[in-house]
């Protein structure tokens, strides 16, 4: 069962694979803004948010996952800690989906770890299209091949050198340190293992899509029993609505978008720009079903989990479930969690969604 549990193994980071993580801050660098959680224990298998913190980063600072301007990321970085106000100094960070190379393979059973390593190296200089030098390599058994007794079923995972040690550096100029790197698409499925029991028989043998809408990419991940079944990524996202938002009532980008939060529009925004936005939504996760459809052999998906910066936008679920026709929640992974005093209840159901990967790394404490 895949549980988000990688931790690519970089030479800047000393005791990567130490049994025990030590306590860290789950931090998500999107396209639009740097995003910091931190969980700790209430007892009793509980959880409990200590605190979070969401600060915006200058545009195009982050472009496809990459890292463009690295004094502008550092800067957020190190504002969004601030604003946290954790003595914790420990990030668990993620790699965007699409800077990892990743491939289910079938392996012999029962091989000793320093052989399995051996042997997933050999199958990865196949499948990845650089000399492994060049890449930062990870692996995690899934456990037997469903229909080969004698053989398990592993995971590999690669990423080019460069993606991750930008990230640390990023990291490293804020004054803090990446002790762990996962993958976003992995974390946001940690994030929704809090999420399953809402599902009848916590979503057992069910297609379950988790709808990522950020900036300016939609991801798709369904998921059955615990596994990813399907993924892809389509170029729509609330930027869309920002600059609509800009155009239609003459504002700047910044004004734009606060206004997209905190309301005060004039009173034909709603009918002539937001409905047609969401319903423009809807119609992008439709067609990502379609191709879902088409492309495996499922013909059905029984839920949808709205996650991202414009899943909290009021209406959504409801727009997005009318045009799909399928059961459709706003994912908030804190749902069951304890809240420290520091947290106003209210401003974090706003911002839930928005927390899916940070939630998920920042899980990666009780590894």
């Amino acid at each position: 069962m895949i549980k988000g549990k990688f931790g690519f193994s970089l030479d800047a980071l000393e005791g990567l694979f130490k049994t025990k993580t030590p306590p860290l801050i789950g931090a998500d660098i999107s396209s639009s803004a740097v995003k910091m959680v931190e969980i700790s224990e209430s007892g009793r298998g509980m959880y409990r948010v200590e605190r979070y913190a969401i600060e915006p980063l200058p545009k195009d600072s982050v472009v496809e996952g990459n890292i463009n301007n690295l004094d502008a990321v550092s800067d957020a970085l190190k504002r969004c800690h601030k604003r946290l106000g954790s003595g914790i100094k420990n990030l668990a960070l993620a790699l965007p989906s699409a800077a990892v190379i990743s491939k289910k393979i079938l392996v012999p059973a029962g091989q000793t770890e320093d052989d399995l390593g051996l042997q997933v190296e050999t199958e990865a200089n196949q499948y990845i299209p650089f000399s492994l030098d060049e890449v930062n390599l990870d692996w995690q058994v899934l456990g037997p091949a469903p229909n080969s007794p004698e053989d398990i079923e592993v995971l590999i995972a690669a990423s080019r050198k460069e993606k991750i040690e930008d990230r640390v550096a990023a990291a490293e100029v804020a004054g803090l340190k990446a002790v762990v790197m996962d993958v976003d698409l992995f974390a946001s499925q940690s994030a929704f293992e809090l999420i399953e029991d809402q599902f009848p028989e916590k979503g057992k043998d069910q297609n379950i899509a988790i709808v990522d809408v950020g900036a300016s990419v939609t991801a798709i991940n369904i998921l059955r029993n615990d596994q990813s079944v399907y993924t892809r990524e389509q170029a729509f996202g609330g930027n869309q609505l920002t600059q609509e938002i800009q155009n239609r009532f003459g504002l700047s980008l910044e004004e734009a978008e606060a206004a997209k939060r905190a309301g005060g529009l004039p009173e034909n925004y709603e009918s002539e720009v937001l409905h047609p936005f969401l319903d423009m939504m809807g119609l992008e996760i439709a067609r990502a079903l379609q191709f879902f459809f088409t492309s495996t052999q499922h013909n059905q998906v029984h839920h949808v989990v709205l996650s991202g910066g414009s899943a909290a936008i009021p209406g959504a679920d409801e727009a997005v479930g009318k045009r799909v026709q399928v059961n459709t929640i706003i994912g908030n992974p804190f749902a069951n969690m304890a809240l420290s005093s520091r947290i106003r209840p209210r401003n974090l159901t706003q911002d839930a969604p928005s927390l899916m990967v940070a939630c998920g790394l920042a899980m990666r404490r009780f590894d």
